[in-house]
């Protein structure tokens, strides 16, 4: 059987010109980890739900992307939390909103998967739960980076909302998984930090099944990432899906119509990452440049960030 994997580390404007040359070095590599990660997990005949959750772990633990440690500050200047994680075979999920102080809560999401019988779990009874099976809980203090904060000192300058991703100069780095085992199955998974200077216990699409993350054998698995508002308008992940289920395109068909032609006419931008049963991967994203990379049946890696690096 095939066997594969892909992550992203978001999505948005992302210029050459605007990223060190150290900066881009430290992202690439993180995300070459991240697929080792994932993919010697897949060599080793582990589930795809085990892979994707391995690879974003790497990525929550690294404070170059929007998620776990690196994650951006609310209005209130805390860290809120979201990640969701869904296998294919069976379509069971677990999904956690406005977590506090978890290490990783992508882990956390899959405990939700595979000890609750409740699919979305938010803010305190999330982190209550942590407790309960003993997951790794940090100090606030070990969520804080300096470059969040300037980027929260910058949105309370310009007193706005900083939808993630829209600032040119602040590249977020929502991180994504998505997997196919050698059994055939699929999963996928994603993690944030959501919106810098976020209110009110915002949400975005990330957590939400079959808008941010979805994974089914009779399709595809998907994670997304770029302006949450507008993909939970859309449903984006169960829109390629289902276009896929109901009218048989292909992946890249599907992926690519929902990117480059349903969300652009509404004001959305972004990007997907997917991954189908027979191994094919799609990539598209409609912003200046999306943190990504893939690997097929223990393959060379590919790794790209800019539109010009395939």
């Amino acid at each position: 059987m095939p066997f594969g994997i892909a992550i992203h580390g978001g999505a948005g404007t992302i210029l050459r010109e605007k990223l060190t040359s150290e900066k881009e070095k430290a992202i690439r590599s993180a995300l070459e980890f991240a697929i080792q990660t994932g993919t010697k997990c897949l060599q080793d005949g582990e589930t795809a739900l085990k892979a994707v959750e391995l690879a974003i772990r790497t990525m929550e633990d690294n404070p170059l992307f929007n998620a776990g440690k690196g994650s951006v500050f609310t209005h209130q200047g805390i860290i809120e939390m979201d990640a969701a994680i869904m296998c294919g075979q069976t379509l069971n999920a677990g999904s956690v909103a406005g977590v506090r102080g978890v290490k990783n809560p992508i882990t956390l999401a899959k405990t939700v998967l595979e000890k609750s019988d409740f699919i979305m779990l938010s803010g305190k009874g999330a982190a209550d739960f942590a407790k309960q099976h003993q997951l790794d809980i940090e100090p606030l203090e070990y969520f804080f980076t300096e470059d969040r904060l300037q980027q929260l000192k910058k949105a309370l300058k310009k007193q706005k909302v900083q939808l993630d991703h829209s600032d040119q100069e602040d590249k977020y780095g929502t991180v994504g998984a998505v997997a196919l085992d050698q059994h055939g199955n699929l999963a996928a998974a994603t993690s944030t930090g959501g919106m810098t200077n976020k209110r009110y216990g915002r949400i975005g699409d990330s957590p939400l099944i079959g808008i941010g993350t979805y994974a089914n054998n009779e399709t595809c698995a998907i994670s997304c990432t770029g302006h949450g508002e507008y993909f939970m308008r859309s449903v984006v992940a169960y829109d390629i899906a289902c276009l896929m289920e109901y009218k048989g395109w292909s992946l890249q068909q599907a992926s690519e119509h929902v990117i480059f032609e349903k969300l652009p006419k509404i004001g959305g931008s972004g990007g997907v990452i997917a991954i189908d049963t027979q191994g094919n991967i799609a990539l598209p994203f409609s912003s200046k440049g999306m943190y990504r990379a893939s690997q097929i049946n223990g393959e060379d890696i590919h790794v790209a960030i800019f539109k010009d690096d395939e």
